[in-house]
């Protein structure tokens, strides 16, 4: 069995899943054991929200190429979309994970239709719990008076929340940068890959020179807070 292997992180998730890139890639070296090799990996960091995923697309076309097995760590690394998946199924490749590998063409599909309805449920009783406590004259959201010691607040926690996900970000990054960076390529050259790989920058933005240089200097940064 010949396999490629697509991982993926997001800012926002890695840290409470505590899945990461070397996480992923030891569950997916564990599963060829004794089965196959793995011929290619790509590494997407992108939310599981979003569909455009150019590394997927990548591995996907790789894999259709060579007649290879897309092989992912656990099912949630794939977006929790019904649609999404029947596409996916849809592209002729056959797609194995790590941590079900019973897992078929109609268990995908049956996972991701529940997965997509647990989240409208959530989302269409959030909507009518609020509608109703507004209807009440409740006072929702930073409107409420006496608030405003509880808005600063939740602003430097903000602050916070975003300078540890940017950190996060740096953290899976950077490994692909190392990689990139022994082949003595610039800072330069360094973001044209990032960018032709589809790696996007904390903001989701496009890499230049600058945004590898503070990219590095974020990574010295974290190891002296560290020592």
């Amino acid at each position: 069995m010949i396999c490629i292997t697509y991982l993926r992180v997001s800012t926002d998730r890695q840290g409470k899943s505590g899945l990461g890139l070397e996480a992923q890639r030891k569950a997916v070296a564990d599963h060829v054991v004794g089965k196959g090799e793995i011929a290619a990996e790509y590494i997407e960091i992108e939310s599981g929200k979003k569909n455009d995923r150019p590394q997927l697309a990548r591995a996907l076309a790789e894999a259709k190429r060579i007649g290879a097995v897309l092989l992912i760590a656990k099912l949630d690394r794939l977006a929790r979309n019904v649609a999404f998946i029947a596409n996916l199924l849809e592209a002729g490749v056959e797609i194995a994970a790590a941590d079900m590998p019973e897992a078929n063409r109609f268990l995908l599909h049956v996972m991701a239709a529940v997965a997509e309805h647990e989240a409208q449920a959530i989302s269409d009783r959030t909507r009518a719990a609020l509608a109703a406590a507004k209807a009440r004259g409740v006072a929702l959201g930073w409107s409420m008076p006496g608030r405003a010691g509880e808005q600063r607040h939740a602003a430097r926690k903000g602050a916070e929340r975003n300078a540890r996900q940017a950190d996060q970000h740096a953290a899976n990054v950077l490994p692909v940068i190392r990689q990139i960076a022994t082949r003595g390529a610039s800072l330069r050259q360094i973001a044209d890959e990032l960018n032709t790989r589809g790696i996007k920058t904390a903001r989701g933005g496009l890499w230049y020179a600058a945004t590898v240089r503070n990219i590095m200097a974020r990574e010295k940064e974290i190891e002296a807070q560290a020592a």
